[in-house]
């Protein structure tokens, strides 16, 4: 019997060898003849395109920390030809032991072996950011590799390399490392230390100011002076971005979650995402800023770059996650025209940083120096009796806000006439005292009160009394 005779062996014969055909293909396909760490056939080089891919990357971070130190160079008049060695990096598919990139820091690998974690500060997809006390009682942030973040579990994923990953995902930190060493301003987080490749601390760790996170709701219901504060910082900071050592500065993560508070002072703190190049062009339409409300398009200058594009990118980030909260609401009704004007340029992209900042200094001008005030008559005292040299105690307190006592009313003010201005506004204020304690802008605390059971010498305050009617009235 012929399998031309007989056609269903014919259609049997054809179909295993089909099968055949399709089981080799996928196993070609899918690299399945070998199981090879990166999951790809291996080419005549001995890379896989999984690991020609990892090497790419590789050497994408390796450059991009390059051109920092590239960049700082030029702008310093250094020489260019001077190269660094960032990191380790892979060579024909093995890791290389190189050295990295060491910085001039008090804080090192040998401080930091009698290290003691005393809270875990956060963690993000990247990196762990731990408080730890250091022998000598001072407290720190060390932020590290997260090991169990979303980088290193994408990374793994793909490439299922553990030494690489941790490698890849490392550039990161160690670009921020970078640009502390470069970046130095009041607004941002001081670098005190660092240690690569210990196993002490785990890899690589960056040593940091210790901050405390920025939380916006605790912010709104601060007292208005203390968000001036934050904001004024901010715009500080973001001239400082504009025209800093590396050139302009783009925050492309910007985020409160960014920034810490140390000692009233906002400091940014996360700074990976930063980029120093202002996007290439060929016409206006590619400077384009795109918001979830607004858009804004930027000229293509002469040198085919966007010029300006991440000034005004920081610059209404800045308005829209902490102007539009923050400077409005409870402003001194003599200082809102300046506000609003500030509100309305930024908003609209209508004025640079450096205009920008000059605005704010004339708003802190006019509030240090009291010249929003300056139409309030001196008589405006006069219904008070002073008793200089003297502190209430006993106190009937009320509450105001926002207060810098929430347990009662203590607000800033310039002078006595602007306490009893306020005192007058308050039905319920007989008295208010000023001491020698002073804000951030030199301003006084007052402390108002509804009354008080006797008073006690304190050469440091003075006590006013708002005077009694003959019919019994507070006048």
């Amino acid at each position: 019997m012929t399998f031309s005779r007989n056609p269903f062996c014919a259609f049997l014969l054809l179909a295993l060898l089909f099968l055949s055909l399709t089981v080799i293909l996928k196993k070609w396909h899918f690299g399945l003849q070998e199981n090879k760490p990166f999951g790809d056939a291996a080419r005549p080089d001995g890379l896989t395109p999984a690991r020609d891919r990892f090497l790419q990357q590789l050497k994408e971070r390796q450059q991009e920390l390059e051109l920092l130190d590239i960049t700082f160079d030029n702008k310093q008049g250094l020489d260019p030809s001077f190269s660094r060695n960032y990191s380790a990096i892979y060579i024909n598919g093995k890791l290389s032991s190189d050295n990295p990139v060491t910085a001039k820091t008090d804080i090192g690998c040998e401080e930091l072996s009698g290290i003691k974690a005393v809270d875990f500060l956060g963690s993000g997809y990247t990196k762990t950011v731990l408080k730890a006390a250091l022998p000598q009682g001072l407290f720190v942030a060390l932020k590290s590799i997260n090991h169990q973040g979303t980088d290193m579990r994408l990374c793994m994923e793909d490439f299922q390399d553990s030494q690489g990953c941790n490698e890849l995902v490392s550039f990161k930190l160690r670009k921020e490392i970078v640009l502390l060493q470069r970046l130095q301003h009041p607004n941002i987080v001081e670098l005190k230390g660092q240690c690569q490749d210990s196993a002490l601390v785990g890899g690589i760790t960056a040593v940091l100011e210790q901050g405390m996170p920025l939380h916006m709701i605790q912010l709104l219901q601060s007292p208005w002076e203390e968000r001036f504060q934050v904001c004024l910082g901010l715009v500080q900071l973001l001239q400082y971005l504009s025209h800093s050592p590396l050139g302009s500065v783009a925050l492309l993560d910007f985020q409160p979650r960014q920034f810490v508070m140390v000692s009233g002072e906002l400091k940014l703190t996360d700074l990976d995402d930063a980029s120093i190049q202002e996007p290439a062009c060929q016409e206006d339409s590619d400077c384009l800023l795109q918001f979830p409300l607004r858009n804004f398009t930027l000229r293509c200058s002469l040198s085919r770059t966007c010029e300006g594009l991440n000034e005004m990118r920081n610059l209404y980030n800045a308005y829209r996650y902490f102007f539009t909260y923050l400077l409005p609401h409870q402003a001194p009704p003599l200082l809102k025209p300046l506000i609003h004007q500030i509100m309305n340029s930024t908003g609209d992209l209508k004025q640079s940083i450096n205009e920008t900042l000059v605005a704010f200094e004339e708003v802190l001008h006019m509030y240090k120096s009291g010249l929003h005030l300056e139409n309030l008559p001196p008589s405006i005292t006069r219904d008070y009796a002073v008793l200089k040299g003297m502190r209430s105690v006993a106190n009937m307190e009320y509450r105001c806000w926002p207060s810098y006592n929430q347990q009662g009313c203590v607000l800033s003010v310039h002078s006595a006439r602007e306490a009893a201005l306020i005192c007058n506004s308050h039905p319920q204020c007989t008295s208010f005292s000023l001491s020698s304690e002073k804000t951030w802008t030199g301003r006084l605390l007052a402390s108002f009160r509804s009354g008080f059971s006797h008073l006690v010498p304190d050469v440091n305050s003075a006590v006013y009394m708002r005077r009694v009617k003959a019919s019994g009235a507070v006048l």
